[in-house]
């Protein structure tokens, strides 16, 4: 990480903070999921970057990004990532998202067909309108309301004990940027999200969609996105939930690293 860089992009009247690995290699956006920040993919980013331009920009809401008063729909994510695009010139990145940045990420690569070479998406938010009421009305946002409320030595602890296997200096990433989250960043969940099926039908560039055991995306949903998108791969990593990337991390590198070889290898680097 000694070599990675930070910075802060201008786009849509707010600020997009970001961290960078750099170098002359393609380009890789990571996305992260509600109440998490860019930094909580340092550890896939430190695989990745030997090979990658990795890039972790930080939501709106979320880490070290602007909070505005208003303006948290899927669509507002998905114009701040291709303005991060187009400001930085990234010449056709590949877009991995988890959850909240999943979604985010098929918004960007139907609306911006041009935009992308390669989309990843990691158990996204794609429910049914009826789940979606379900979540929006569990009161995620009072529980974090109180969790701002604590000190940083409590969210460790507290995160400690649903996740005993992570180490501290993962324990802490995590529990920083939930105290990095703005509550506004929580109408996100305000129903309904864009329609993943119509999303799926508008993607034209090469797509994988990851989930696990029990996350979000279940197996009848990942064969139904199949039949809409041809050409996407899916593939289940075992044992893990809904943060596969962290219960699984070995596992999950090595099916994005082999997906974004197969593209580079037969399109040759750019």
């Amino acid at each position: 990480m000694t070599n990675w860089t930070t910075g802060v992009c201008e786009t849509n009247n707010i600020n997009i903070h970001y961290t960078r690995t750099g170098g002359n290699k393609p380009p890789l956006i990571l996305l992260h999921g509600l109440m998490t920040s860019g930094l909580c993919w340092s550890s896939l980013a430190q695989t990745l970057e030997k090979d990658y331009d990795v890039i972790l920009p930080d939501a709106r809401g979320h880490g070290r990004s602007s909070a505005p008063d208003y303006g948290y729909q899927y669509e507002d994510h998905a114009n701040d990532i291709a303005g991060l695009i187009k400001t930085l010139r990234l010449p056709s990145p590949f877009l991995l998202g988890h959850s909240m940045g999943g979604m985010t990420a098929a918004v960007v690569a139907s609306r911006k067909p041009n935009l992308l070479r390669g989309l990843i998406l990691a158990d996204p938010t794609f429910l049914s309108p009826k789940v979606q009421r379900e979540v929006h009305d569990n009161d995620v946002a009072g529980q974090h309301s109180k969790m701002l409320e604590m000190s940083l030595k409590e969210v460790v602890a507290e995160a400690r004990t649903r996740h005993p296997n992570r180490s501290p200096e993962t324990l802490e990433l995590f529990a920083r940027a939930r105290l990095q989250t703005s509550m506004r960043a929580f109408d996100v969940l305000t129903p309904p999200n864009p329609d993943y099926k119509q999303l799926m039908r508008e993607i034209n560039i090469p797509a994988l969609l990851l989930f696990g055991d029990k996350g979000v995306v279940s197996h009848s949903v990942a064969d139904e996105l199949q039949s809409l998108h041809p050409a996407l791969q899916v593939k289940q990593i075992p044992e893990a939930g809904h943060s596969l990337h962290m219960d699984q991390p070995e596992r999950f590198a090595s099916v994005v690293k082999a997906f974004l070889y197969s593209i580079i290898s037969t399109k040759g680097i750019r």
